[in-house]
């Protein structure tokens, strides 16, 4: 059952891999024991697909101890506002220690969470243990005391904490357990003025003066988190209950204006869409120029003009696959493309010149998956074109048939490209456009180097680039940083 609910709730909110859930229900089903043997609440937490939230797909509570929780927080949604531990252990795969943590039902608690780590050392969940402590008390360290219950609006507003609470940008709202309003700091009272019309707002009920938080209100949870926007406003509200041996009280509400950025949010969105739009005209009028030139080459052209046409096109077509590469990405910000991609769109789409000519074009990655930016895309894939093309044009001279190689190969910090063939040979290599635009791209574009290395078959030239702050390598095979 244990093994069951964890593949469910995996599978339902996360992207991790079977291989991954395996793992974790492995662990789920051992979760009692582990509880048992510390004395401990146990629990596993994984991300959600937004990556901003987890989900408890895992518990299990010592056997014979009274739950720290009411009811089972299994499929809970966890917020990093409320959780830092998780998602510190999340971001750097390390543990995390957290003392007198304060749980979603308002008690007390060590914390402590480890990483749990696939075979590649990727980060797939939380383990997470809780022991209860006891609530520190104002005269705990005399030995006659006598116990002093303070309300929330005293713990606020004692020890300083009301000065603290004054400067906070934050709104802080305080309400008992008739909803009437019982503190809030200058932020949270000029709130409640500005959208309610009242001045004096103290001792009165706040969802009457305030009616959009009722839904938060009428949420069971003990901490909830809700994003709404009301009269231009967006505010995320945070609902925490404070509890009284375990009776609900008050509620407290923290309360954040994210208006601004939402509307820069908007901006930018806005901004990426014009770039798109901007990707698309491009790519639609390289095409049609290609086409007015497929036109002019079907309304006749002189035949030692035919090369050259198909020359240009292939050129247009590389330079339009990097706005294709683009374009299928579903996030508009992201203009950077893999180089291995790039190359495979542009050999698929070349005009070959000799029609009778059979060319078997390779591609040979070595496990490596090159990103880049745009820019540097388009003077790369100007580059493979001109190698192909000056290979097809030149190397299988009175043959019907060839291969022609194309590698990559990172060494350190640079990235290696070689086009070979096995035609005829270049005994004395001859300046042309093509060399000409390789050498150029190469030089200026790339900060590169560009040579012939000899060979007894065939034509061998290589590329040679450093890796800058706008080329990243990965390894095809983990999608993990090659850390070069």
């Amino acid at each position: 059952m244990v093994k069951a609910t964890v593949e469910q709730l995996c599978k339902q909110h996360t992207d991790l891999t079977d291989k991954d859930i395996l793992i974790l229900q492995e662990m789920a089903y051992s979760l009692q024991t582990y509880a048992d043997l510390s004395g401990a609440y146990m629990f596993i937490d994984c991300k959600i697909k937004p990556h901003n939230q987890a989900i408890v797909v895992a518990e299990a509570f010592p056997i014979g101890s009274v739950s720290l929780y009411d009811n089972s927080v299994v499929g809970k949604i966890v917020f990093e506002s409320f959780e830092p531990g998780v998602f510190y252990s999340y971001r750097n795969g390390k543990k995390s220690i957290i003392r007198q943590a304060v749980t979603q039902e308002g008690k007390m608690v060590d914390q402590t969470v480890v990483p749990i780590k696939n075979t590649c050392h990727q980060v797939i969940g939380v383990l997470i243990q809780e022991k209860e402590v006891a609530m520190p008390l104002p005269n705990e360290q005399s030995q006659n005391f006598s116990v002093i219950t303070e309300t929330a609006e005293d713990q606020l507003t004692s020890s300083g904490l009301g000065v603290v609470s004054d400067l906070l940008m934050e709104m802080l709202i305080l309400t008992d357990a008739a909803n009437r309003l019982v503190y809030a700091n200058p932020s949270g009272l000029k709130l409640i003025s500005e959208m309610s019309g009242k001045d004096e707002v103290l001792n009165r009920n706040l969802l009457e003066m305030l009616p959009f938080l009722k839904t938060v209100f009428e949420q069971e949870d003990d901490v909830f988190v809700f994003e709404m926007t009301i009269e231009r406003k967006s505010l995320i509200v945070k609902k925490i209950k404070m509890r009284e041996k375990n009776k609900s009280k008050e509620t407290l509400l923290i309360i954040q204006d994210i208006t601004e950025l939402r509307t820069k949010e908007k901006e930018l969105m806005m901004k990426s869409v014009v770039i798109k739009e901007i990707h698309h005209r491009v790519k639609n009028n390289l095409q049609t120029v290609a086409s007015l030139l497929r036109l002019q080459m079907r309304n006749g052209v002189p035949a030692e003009s035919r090369a050259a046409f198909e020359e240009t096109l292939n050129r247009i077509y590389s330079i339009s696959s990097v706005y294709e590469i683009i374009l299928a990405k579903e996030d508009a910000d992201d203009d950077d493309v893999n180089i291995i991609n790039l190359t495979r769109k542009i050999c698929s789409t070349m005009v070959l010149n000799e029609i009778n000519l059979k060319v078997d074009l390779i591609i040979e990655p070595n496990g490596n998956k090159i990103i880049t930016t745009s820019k540097k895309a388009v003077s790369i894939a100007l580059i493979v074109n001109e190698l192909i093309q000056n290979s097809l044009k030149h190397a299988f001279k009175d043959r019907d048939q060839g291969i022609i190689d194309v590698e990559f190969i990172v060494d350190n910090d640079f990235v290696e490209l070689h086009v070979s063939d096995n035609g005829v040979g270049m005994r004395n290599p001859q300046t042309s456009l093509g060399t000409e635009i390789i050498h150029n791209l190469v030089l200026n574009d790339l900060n590169g180097e560009f040579l012939y290395v000899p060979r007894e078959i065939g034509t061998h030239a290589v590329i040679i680039f450093p890796v800058g702050a706008e080329v990243e390598l990965f390894d095809e095979k983990t999608d993990r940083h090659s850390g070069r």
